[in-house]
């Protein structure tokens, strides 16, 4: 398949910095989904005969406990999340989201449902889909979401063209690059904002069984390699956690402590995927694509 991205080298590209002058801006997501009994589920332990309470109220957790540890101490240190929002959760825990506004989250668009996956719809499913995940959020919140995460990261060869068509502006889903990239979308672009696949509790501490304290050295380790050696590109860095993940206490303690020491640093950005967005608008230099190298 023909990929929607040109072949670039970040060495090659503008030296550049982010407004304020920083190397790196950090963004961090928090996912906060639902999931129903039939399609695909999240599970910490094999999935058991129905009703399978034990994985249920593992996820729930995280609408009823996690989500609101990890929005009030992403706060306190001076994060505003981008919450990847199933907009089911508009109905099973509204009380999420009114700590997310609370807390001046930016809201993601993630499907209605972790259970959905848009490789299962048809071309007219997907387009259907999208815009009424955009028109759900934009009915309560009073704008549309800027910005999509797919459920399951997967995606349709339309996919980024039924984005576009539906006035999404950037895509929060690929790390194929330290930089922001502009992808073809159709007749159009989008912008791909660097989404961590590893720096993920998901795909870690679920998919890999990694302890959460070697979580927190892995987000050290790239803050700190993204940082100190001598380079004139600006970069993104993102630190993807869960509500029934991370919002577990024992996870989040370390956590905690490996953003407290980033947040103090002076070439560090914290910013939300709208502000890194608005950036590039600004500085064409801070993204691969429509005219770079």
């Amino acid at each position: 398949m023909r990929l929607p991205w040109t072949h670039s080298v970040l060495p090659a590209r503008p030296p550049s910095r982010w407004p304020g002058g920083q190397k790196v801006a950090l963004w961090v997501a928090v996912g906060v989904e639902t999931y129903r009994e039939e399609g695909r589920t999240e599970d910490i332990l094999p999935p058991g005969p129905a009703p399978d309470l034990v994985n249920i109220s593992w996820r729930d957790y995280g609408n009823r406990v996690g989500a609101f540890r990890l929005i009030s101490r992403l706060t306190g240190l001076g994060i505003r999340p981008a919450l990847l929002l199933n907009t089911d959760v508009y109905d099973a825990a509204p009380e999420v989201i009114v700590a997310a506004r609370d807390a001046g989250a930016e809201i993601v668009a993630h499907g209605h449902s972790n259970s959905d996956c848009l490789t299962e719809m048809t071309t007219t499913e997907e387009q259907d889909y999208i815009i009424a995940c955009r028109d759900k959020i934009s009915l309560a919140e009073g704008q549309a979401p800027g910005g999509w995460s797919s459920p399951w990261l997967q995606h349709r060869p339309t996919t980024l063209d039924h984005l576009e068509r539906a006035g999404f502006r950037y895509v929060l889903d690929f790390r194929l690059d330290d930089q922001p990239v502009w992808l073809d979308a159709g007749a159009s672009e989008i912008l791909a904002i660097p989404y961590a696949t590893e720096l993920n509790d998901s795909t870690t501490a679920i998919g890999r069984f990694v302890t959460g304290t070697d979580f927190a050295e892995m987000i050290a380790n790239e803050c700190d390699e993204l940082i100190e050696p001598p380079g004139d590109q600006a970069v993104v860095m993102s630190v993807v956690v869960h509500s029934f993940i991370s919002g577990q206490p024992f996870r989040l303690r370390p956590l905690i402590r490996a953003l407290e020491k980033m947040v103090a640093r002076k070439d560090l950005w914290i910013a939300t995927p709208g502000e890194i967005y608005a950036a590039v608008l600004a500085n064409p230099d801070l993204a691969a694509g429509k005219g770079q190298p």
